[in-house]
C-alpha cells in the first residue's frame, strides 16, 4: 500500500487546529452589588453567623425537634413526585452533557457490503465479444469520520453542557428545599389547628357548664329567660367553630399527603390533644430554633436558586460561543480502510487493503440571515439570563428582609397578646363574680367569655405565623445548619 504524503501534512493541520482559542466570549459571572448588612435586624437571640458557623447545610427540618415532621421529611425527600421529576431533569441534563463530550472523538462504523451491476459490451455475436456482463463487487471495512474542532463550538458545547447539568442539580436541590418548607408549614398548620381544637373543644365544655349553670339559675326565678337563650347561642356558635376546625385540618392532612407522595385517603396525622395549660404554652406546638443569620455577602453562595441562576447565565455565555462558531468553515477528518474484492472467496482468502484518508472543508456561503439571528438570539437569551439571574437575587434579599422583620414584629404581637390574654382571663374571673354576686347581667359574661376565646385564638395564631416565618427565613437563607457556633 502506499503511503499518501499528504498524510503528515493533514496531522500537522489537525494538530495546530486543536490548539486554537474557542470562539465567543469568555464567562464573567455579573457583577451584584450586596449591602454589607441586612436592614432588618435578628430576632433576640440570633446572631449572624461566624467563620464557625458555615457548616454544611443538613436535615434542618430536625432543628424543630419534632419526630413526626422528621419521618415525613425523609418519606417526601424519596416520593414526593416533583422531586422525582427535577431528579430525572437532572439526569437528562447529564445525559445530554454525555451527547456533547461524544463530539470530541471519532465516529467509527463498519460493514460488509455486496453489490452486482449489468452492462454491455460493444462488438457482435459472432465475436463472441458482445452481449451484457455482470459484475460484482464486495467490501469489508470501516469508516471513521472527526469533526476538527478548530473554532472551539464543541467546546463551547461541552463548557454550557456542563454549566447547565450544575444548574439543573442545584434546581433539584432548590426543589427539595421549597418541597420540605411547604411540608413543614403545612405541618406546623395541622399542629396549630389540633391547639385550637383543644381550645374550642375546653371551652365548648366550659360554655356548657355555663349553660346548664344559667338554666339552674332560670329554673330558680333568678335570671331571665334571654340568659338561657344567650348561653345557648355562645355554646352552639363555638361548637360551629369547633367543627370548622375538623374541615381545615382534612385540607391540611390530603396537602401534607401529597407533600409525602400518598393517597390521602390512606394517610392521616393523629392529632396532638393535651389539657390547654399556661399562657402561650401549647403543647404540640414547635419552637422555632435560634440559627446564625448569615451575612448579606454569602447569601448568594448558599441560595440553589441563586446558584442555578448564576450557572444559567454561563452556560447562555457559552452558547454565544457555538453561534458564533458556525461562521467559520467546519473541518471534517475522514478516514476508509478494509478489504475490497470483486468475489466473496477473493476476499476472504486473498483480499485486497485498502486506505483513503481525506480532510474536507465545509463552508456556508449565503444562509440567508439564518446565521445572524441565531447569534442574535444567543446574545439576546444571555442578557435575559443575566436580568432573570439579578431578579433572583432581589427576590432571595427581600425574601430574608421579609422573614427577618416577620420574625421581629411577630415576637413583639405574642409577648402582647400574652399580657392580653392573661388580662383576658382575669377579666372573666372577675365578672363571673359580679354575675354571681348580681351586680352585673349575663351579657357582660358573654362578652368577657368571647374576649378571652379570641385572645387564646389569636395567640395560637400568632404563634403558627411565627413558626411559618422562622421556616421562610431558613428557605430563604438556603437552608439550616447542622450546627451552630
Amino acid at each position: 500500500m502506499r503511503r499518501d504524503p499528504l498524510v503528515p501534512s493533514v496531522l500537522v493541520a489537525v494538530c495546530l487546529g486543536l490548539t486554537a482559542c474557542a470562539s465567543g466570549p469568555d464567562y464573567q459571572r455579573p457583577d451584584i452589588a450586596t449591602p454589607a448588612e441586612f436592614r432588618q435586624q435578628p430576632p433576640p437571640g440570633w446572631k449572624e453567623s461566624q467563620a464557625g458557623d458555615r457548616l454544611p447545610r443538613g436535615s434542618w427540618w430536625t432543628l424543630f425537634g419534632d419526630s413526626t415532621l422528621d419521618a415525613l421529611a425523609v418519606q417526601a425527600l424519596k416520593a414526593n413526585n416533583t422531586v422525582q421529576a427535577g431528579d430525572a431533569a437532572l439526569r437528562q441534563t447529564r445525559a445530554q452533557l454525555g451527547q456533547f463530550r461524544a463530539a470530541r472523538y471519532p465516529v467509527v462504523s463498519g460493514g460488509l457490503s455486496a453489490s452486482r451491476s449489468a452492462g454491455s459490451v460493444s462488438g457482435t455475436a459472432a465475436d463472441g465479444i458482445g452481449g451484457s456482463v455482470a459484475r460484482e463487487s464486495y467490501r469489508a471495512g470501516i469508516d471513521a469520520s472527526w469533526e476538527i474542532d478548530l473554532w472551539g463550538r464543541i467546546r463551547r458545547s461541552i463548557e454550557a453542557g456542563e454549566a447547565q447539568v450544575q444548574s439543573a442539580t442545584a434546581d433539584l436541590e432548590n426543589l427539595r428545599l421549597s418541597v420540605i418548607a411547604q411540608l413543614a408549614s403545612s405541618y406546623f398548620d395541622l399542629r396549630i389547628l389540633d391547639a385550637q381544637r383543644q381550645l374550642l373543644t375546653d371551652t365548648v365544655a366550659a360554655y356548657e357548664r355555663s349553660l346548664q349553670l344559667t338554666r339552674n339559675r332560670y329554673q330558680a326565678g333568678v335570671v331571665p329567660r334571654v340568659d338561657v337563650v344567650q348561653a345557648e347561642v355562645q355554646w352552639k356558635s363555638t361548637q360551629v367553630q369547633l367543627i370548622d376546625i375538623g374541615r381545615q385540618r382534612a385540607l391540611l392532612e390530603s396537602a401534607i399527603a401529597v407533600l409525602v407522595g400518598r393517597m390521602p385517603s390512606n394517610f392521616q396525622l393523629d392529632p396532638v390533644t393535651a389539657t390547654v395549660a399556661a399562657v402561650a404554652d401549647y403543647p404540640g406546638i414547635p419552637q422555632v430554633p435560634v440559627l446564625p443569620v448569615v451575612l448579606p455577602s454569602e447569601l448568594l453562595e448558599r441560595r440553589p436558586d441563586v446558584a442555578a441562576a448564576e450557572r444559567a447565565v454561563a452556560a447562555s455565555s457559552a452558547r454565544i460561543g457555538v453561534a458564533q462558531a458556525a461562521y467559520y468553515p467546519v473541518f471534517n477528518l475522514t478516514a476508509s480502510a478494509g478489504l475490497r474484492e470483486s468475489s466473496l472467496p477473493n476476499l476472504l482468502s486473498a483480499p485486497a487493503w485498502f486506505w483513503s484518508p481525506a480532510l474536507s472543508l465545509l463552508q456556508s456561503l449565503f444562509d440567508g440571515g439564518a446565521r445572524r439571528a441565531i447569534m442574535e438570539q444567543a446574545r439576546a437569551a444571555h442578557e435575559a439570563q443575566i436580568a432573570s439571574y439579578r431578579q433572583v437575587v432581589l427576590m432571595g434579599f427581600k425574601e430574608v428582609e421579609d422573614s427577618l422583620a416577620g420574625l421581629r414584629i411577630l415576637d413583639d404581637e405574642i409577648r402582647l397578646q400574652a399580657d392580653t390574654l392573661i388580662s383576658a382571663r382575669l377579666a372573666l374571673q372577675l365578672v363571673n363574680n359580679q354575675y354571681q354576686a348580681g351586680v352585673v347581667n349575663f351579657l357582660n359574661v358573654l362578652t368577657a367569655q368571647t374576649a378571652l376565646l379570641n385572645s387564646e385564638r389569636a395567640l395560637l395564631d400568632l404563634r403558627g405565623r411565627r413558626l411559618a416565618a422562622g421556616v421562610a427565613l431558613i428557605k430563604a437563607l438556603g437552608g439550616g445548619w447542622e450546627g451552630g457556633g
